[in-house]
């Protein structure tokens, strides 16, 4: 009896296949292994292994490179990464992430000097002072007013350039010295006396015992006939910093001044106004002259 093939040829062992019959061959009295295949199979596997693992790295790197080329474009375009933190594993950081921020002093601008601080004592009130300096120009024009400059004077007697119960507030005071300006304009003439002291309340004291029976001695001039020498003028006194200013209105023709006498409270108003606004800027001067020092 012989044994031949059943049912068509005898199936071929195929490693990869895993119903597949390995090989056998006829050798001695029972069925052997085919070691030469067998060997040859492994081979075989051990190359498709090979291939396989060395295609799946270059698909791991491609997909690595892809990830971070996103998140690069991702953070270009709104600030905020748009990959998932959390894939990464606990223990992972990212380069530099460690490292601490920078860090500066808060700092801010210092505030602005105070024009007064600077007005308010001799120490400080170091410009040069002239009657110039103080009243510059030929006129000055104030709401919408022009006032033609006239004579001035400047004195160290205080007293000898003040009428009245004036002379003796300003010697008692320490009233160091008297600047005076004439200005006019339409028949009314103005005169302003800005006395200095050494301090803010030495000034402020000798405006406040001034009195209607005190004022400056006008000064007449450039043009400026004599006024307020036995007419009724109106008198002012008014203090800012270490200066007392004050005015003598009245009008040029010798007529005496009343409560209807409009343009000369308008003068009176007016050449307060410009006085306290150039003493306030002597005081600016100065101010910024040592801020950018």
């Amino acid at each position: 009896m012989s044994f031949g093939q059943q049912g068509g040829p005898q199936s071929q062992w195929d490693p990869w296949k895993p119903q597949s019959q390995q090989p056998w061959t006829n050798g001695g009295d029972g069925q052997t292994p085919d070691w030469a295949a067998l060997a040859e199979a492994s081979e075989t596997r051990n190359k498709r292994r090979r291939l396989l693992f060395i295609g799946g790295g270059v698909v791991a790197t491609i997909a690595i490179g892809t990830a971070v080329a996103m998140a690069v474009v991702s953070a270009n375009g709104n600030n905020q990464a748009s990959g998932n933190p959390s894939n990464l594993p606990a223990s992972a950081s990212i380069p530099g992430s460690t490292a601490t921020a920078p860090s500066f002093a808060p700092t801010s601008a210092p505030p602005p000097l105070d024009p007064k601080d600077f007005i308010s004592s001799k120490t400080k009130d170091t410009a040069a002072l002239s009657v110039d300096t103080l009243f510059p120009g030929t006129q000055v024009t104030k709401n919408s007013v022009v006032y033609k400059k006239g004579a001035t004077a400047d004195t160290k007697s205080c007293a000898a350039a003040a009428q009245g119960t004036l002379p003796k507030v300003l010697t008692a005071n320490g009233c160091t010295r008297l600047l005076r300006v004439t200005y006019s304009q339409g028949g009314v003439a103005a005169t302003v006396g800005v006395a200095v002291f050494d301090t803010q309340a030495q000034a402020a004291k000798a405006r406040t015992q001034a009195n209607k029976q005190g004022f400056v001695q006008a000064l007449a001039g450039k043009g400026v006939k004599d006024f307020c020498n036995a007419a009724t003028c109106l008198t002012t006194a008014n203090s800012f910093g270490r200066y007392a200013y004050f005015t003598t209105v009245g009008f040029e023709n010798g007529k005496d001044v009343t409560d209807k006498s409009a343009a000369v409270f308008t003068t009176g108003n007016n050449l307060q106004l410009f006085t306290y606004d150039q003493i306030y800027r002597r005081g600016q001067v100065q101010a910024s002259a040592a801020a950018n020092g």
